[in-house]
């Protein structure tokens, strides 16, 4: 009888004693649980972390290339005379003479600027020189095949005649314009036609030098 009585204690016993043994198997399982990949580990935030920075540096790589493609091109002129800050400047690639002295400070006042044609295209490497009224010019670089047939004057080569010449061709003579061209014409159409090639002195805007420019190149 008492024997029984011993052991039914023991058995009421074993389930309080053995409540540690449960908690120590369960924290085994939770740590084990973390070393899978389970939300509640502690190693979690560091790989996502680190996969966030990986993603980064593959975005940040292509930025200085881009940049460096996106630099556009252009032309660079020597643009001397009488401008503010005479140099080399860099213009566009379809520029014209009137942005290359723009990019050089301006024209000063003291500038013939109808001794240029302001609306010429520029080429990469050329000089352009803005003189005072009566300097000479010297004559612009040759034209591309497409611009030499659209002018159709003396810039090509050929002798232009004075009083035939329109002012899309006057204006490919060196030293004229298209402002100095229209008084060419202008002074035609009042005048009458050229009877020698100094009258060209006679219309506003043409110095001595201009006209030495074009001597050779012109005929009435």
């Amino acid at each position: 009888m008492v024997l029984f009585v011993a052991v039914g204690v023991a058995v009421l016993r074993a389930p309080a004693g053995g409540v540690e043994p449960v908690a120590r198997v369960d924290a085994p399982a939770a740590a084990t649980a973390a070393g899978d990949g389970a939300p509640a580990g502690s190693d979690a935030p560091p790989a996502a972390a680190g996969g966030a920075a990986a993603d980064g540096e593959g975005e940040a790589a292509p930025g200085p290339g881009a940049a460096a493609a996106g630099t556009p091109d252009g032309v660079v002129v020597h643009v001397v005379g009488q401008v503010a800050a005479p140099g080399l400047v860099t213009v566009a690639t379809d520029a014209r003479v009137a942005d290359a002295l723009d990019a050089a400070g301006g024209a000063t006042p003291d500038a013939d600027l109808a001794a240029l044609n302001l609306a010429r295209t520029v080429t990469d490497g050329e000089q352009i020189h803005v003189p005072r009224p009566g300097e000479a010019v010297a004559a612009p670089p040759p034209a591309s095949p497409g611009a030499a047939a659209t002018g159709g004057g003396g810039a090509g080569g050929a002798v232009v005649d004075l009083n035939a010449a329109d002012a899309a061709a006057l204006d490919t003579l060196p030293g004229i314009g298209p402002v100095l061209a229209e008084r060419i014409v202008a002074w035609r159409d009042e005048n009458g036609p050229f009877t020698a090639v100094d009258e060209l002195g006679e219309v506003s805007g043409i110095g001595p030098a201009v006209l030495e420019d074009v001597r050779d190149l012109v005929r009435v």
